[in-house]
């Protein structure tokens, strides 16, 4: 005996944009395709967002956005996270336009040697620019002070970082807490087999 085949999803389109209804606000013209929604799809959206019309206040949608950003999900045992784990990782992190969350960048400089060609050396040095140092000045110091290249290139998480060629992991971290006070020697870290070391 076969299996019944599922049926096939019915989707609502805009008569205005030609877009899934649930779509239409990311479409050209949401202001527009409002009194098309009320009429045909009133379920999709809340009932603020769509009553304000196309010559309605912005601060109907703002109080609809407040109450969106308030909602939160609450974990399924019951229980509330309250306490300072979570009052840090409100402070960590920051909301991006359409709702996204972005996680500051921890304060910390990581110092990585890299052999390439199972003799050359070069030393990575990551979050320099967290401290508000710029990283083009920093690679000229640093190439002048060791008598080497250094270059600000993209890591691999397309972040800037310096690459000194050599290895002058150790010698690296005197000279970035001498240079640039506002960088703590408490902030600076190695890696080393793959952990997290700190430099003090």
């Amino acid at each position: 005996m076969a299996a019944e085949k599922p049926a096939p999803a019915k989707v609502l389109y805009c008569g205005v944009c030609g877009l899934p209804a649930e779509y239409c606000e990311f479409g050209p013209d949401f202001e527009r395709c409002k009194p098309w929604l009320r009429a045909h799809a009133p379920g999709v959206y809340p009932d603020e967002l769509v009553a304000s019309s196309s010559g309605g206040d912005d601060k109907d949608v703002g109080k609809v956005g407040e109450r969106l950003q308030g909602v939160s999900i609450s974990p399924a045992d019951g229980s509330s996270s309250s306490g300072g784990a979570s009052a840090s990782k409100t402070e960590e992190v920051k909301r991006l336009p359409g709702g996204k969350l972005k996680k500051k960048d921890k304060q910390e400089v990581i110092i990585e040697k890299i052999v390439r060609n199972k003799r050359k050396c070069v030393t990575v040095v990551k979050g320099l620019d967290l401290f508000g140092v710029k990283l083009s000045d920093a690679s000229k110091k640093l190439g002048k002070k060791f008598a080497t290249g250094a270059s600000v290139v993209k890591g691999p998480t397309e972040k800037e970082q310096i690459d000194v060629q050599g290895d002058i992991s150790y010698d690296v971290v005197d000279f970035i807490t001498a240079t640039w006070p506002d960088v703590p020697e408490s902030a600076v870290y190695f890696i080393e087999d793959g952990r997290k070391v700190a430099a003090a």
